[in-house]
């Protein structure tokens, strides 16, 4: 299983020749090939080049799939036992807030959902390649997680040997093990989802006509076949009918989320094929909270909120597509 497009020790990247490394990466990208992304992962390739020979023994990967969250990185370099995060923007002068955003928001994903993540620090690094030179101020949260920090073509690499030389907290990381590591949500995630989804207002959510009574026997009736299912350790699929508005999308989300024994190992999603059912659904809680906390100490944006609900309201195409990369059941 690879997860990346490309992903080799730095020793081998240096040896290896721009236009092979180029061909890998276009080989394994499952869309047409724009010149747009050519011309940036050629750009990439040649500044990497130059950056990665102050940086011996590291480890680099382009175009890294999150396992589940649909969503690629465009340079991880895991070096001196932590996984630095890099999203270029080929050209840009500036550093948008939209571009950190997005470089935090791999980050977590990392650090909540990659099993190999969750005891490692992680440092996301927006790299405008054009932009001017910002002085550099290191911060972490509590959990390990770096704030985004801010580089050009010809500092990133010195900013990242910077951060490890002043950093306190080394995880020994197995590059191929971390690479093919799982999708696999923080206790501490699953718990906030779950605190989120028991404080939302469920007729927000789907207005249901059929009742409390009938939402509570289906639901009942679901979880005693899960019960059953484990305790003779078989398989079962259910299936669920009812005219439209009759709660049949709450019934699997109040299921979905009353799934969550972590000391059991279990950890239950809502998979949907309907993409823009997806979104919504994570919007609607999303917003729910960061309204409810606004004006508190706990305040919170809807970024931060958006990753829990991630934990167990999903796509079912990125769990088809991170399942077929593995041998491993999910």
């Amino acid at each position: 299983m690879n997860r990346s497009y490309y992903s080799s020790t730095v020793e081998k990247f240096l040896d290896d020749d721009s236009n092979l490394i180029l061909g890998q990466l276009s080989r394994n990208h499952q869309f047409a090939l724009e010149d747009l992304q050519r011309n940036s992962w050629i750009y990439q390739i040649e500044i990497l080049k130059s950056a990665l020979r102050k940086l011996p023994n590291s480890f680099v990967a382009f175009e890294y799939t999150i396992p589940r969250m649909g969503k690629r990185v465009d340079v991880i370099i895991i070096y001196c036992g932590l996984i630095f995060v890099l999203e270029f923007k080929v050209g840009e002068t500036t550093y948008s807030n939209f571009a950190i955003e997005q470089v935090l928001d791999y980050a977590k994903d990392l650090k909540y959902f990659h099993e190999q993540s969750h005891s490692s620090d992680i440092v996301p690094i927006l790299v405008a390649t054009e932009a001017p030179y910002q002085p550099l101020s290191i911060n972490k949260y509590d959990d390990g997680l770096y704030h985004p920090l801010k580089a050009n073509k010809d500092n990133f690499s010195s900013i990242i040997f910077e951060v490890a030389e002043k950093s306190s907290h080394k995880n020994k990381i197995d590059p191929e093990k971390w690479s093919n590591s799982v999708y696999k949500p923080t206790p501490t995630i699953i718990e906030a989802a779950q605190a989120l989804y028991k404080g939302h207002s469920v007729k927000e959510i789907s207005r249901s006509d059929s009742g409390a009574i009938n939402l509570a026997a289906t639901s009942q009736a679901i979880s005693e076949v899960i019960e059953f299912s484990k305790s003779n350790n078989q398989k079962s699929i259910c299936f669920l009918t009812g005219v439209p508005g009759s709660g049949k999308t709450l019934a699997g989300l109040n299921i979905a989320n009353g799934r969550h024994n972590i000391d059991k190992g279990e950890h239950a999603v809502f998979l949907s094929g309907n993409g823009p059912l997806v979104k919504v659904l994570q919007e609607a809680l999303a917003r729910n909270e960061v309204a409810g906390k606004k004006g508190t100490e706990e305040q919170i944006t809807k970024a931060e909120s958006l990753t829990k609900t991630k934990a167990f309201i999903q796509n079912i195409h990125h769990f088809r597509d991170d399942s077929l990369q593995s041998e491993e059941p999910p």
